[in-house]
């Protein structure tokens, strides 16, 4: 299993509208991967914005949101399980 997390940050007025983006147009085009298994989406007091999504293998990237509600664009990182 990959685990990746994607974050931004918005712009404070855009958050509203960056959220709807992400869970009705960005979040449903990667979900029909046969390869995802699930997403979870956090946002912060700071306007940032994190989705960890789990994956099979082969994580694929969210779409680019619209730049007119991103303060700072977006980043991601792909982790792995450590046994413990």
């Amino acid at each position: 299993m990959i685990v990746r997390m994607w974050e931004l940050r918005a712009y404070p007025e855009g958050l509203t509208d960056l959220l709807s983006w992400l869970c009705e147009i960005a979040l449903p085009s990667i979900e029909a991967n046969h390869l995802h298994i699930s997403s979870e989406v956090f946002s912060s007091t700071d306007n940032r914005v994190v989705v960890i999504s789990k994956w099979r293998s082969n994580p694929q990237a969210l779409p680019d949101p619209p730049k007119h509600l991103v303060a700072r664009s977006a980043h991601s990182w792909d982790f792995t399980p450590v046994d413990r």
